[in-house]
């Protein structure tokens, strides 16, 4: 129907949605709590295989981690993605702050390696299989 999006191309459209679904203030209603951390897991992985541009919000967050793990000695990838998991979880967040700090979080997850990693592998891996 849409042809081959590549992951340049997912990752526009989740951006997107993310952008647009949030507030939705459209004919359709706005994403719902759990379906941003859907989108939110989706635009991480395709962040990471896109590259380019959708670095930025990877570039952010390596920031934001090199400088926990030099504040606190010792905090590893996995310490660190589950802190955020349970901010999540147990902080009241709008839909807005979710997408946000989920796109975080789940990059930080992929950075912890584990299962968190195949999905965005996959997209990378698609992505040279494109080429």
């Amino acid at each position: 129907m849409f042809g081959d999006l590549g992951p340049v191309g997912v990752a526009t459209v989740l951006t997107a949605l993310l952008i647009f679904g949030i507030p939705g203030d459209g004919k359709l209603k706005p994403l719902g709590w759990w379906t941003t951390l859907l989108v939110a897991m989706l635009a991480a992985s395709a962040y990471k295989a896109a590259g380019g541009i959708f670095t930025i919000a990877p570039d952010a967050a390596g920031t934001v981690i090199d400088f926990l793990r030099s504040l606190i000695k010792g905090l590893t990838m996995p310490a660190l993605t589950l802190t955020v998991a349970i901010f999540i979880l147990y902080k009241k967040l709008s839909t807005k702050q979710l997408g946000l700090v989920a796109l975080v979080f789940f990059y930080l997850a992929q950075g912890a390696g584990g299962n968190w990693t195949y999905l965005s592998d996959a997209i990378e891996n698609a992505r040279i299989g494109l080429q």
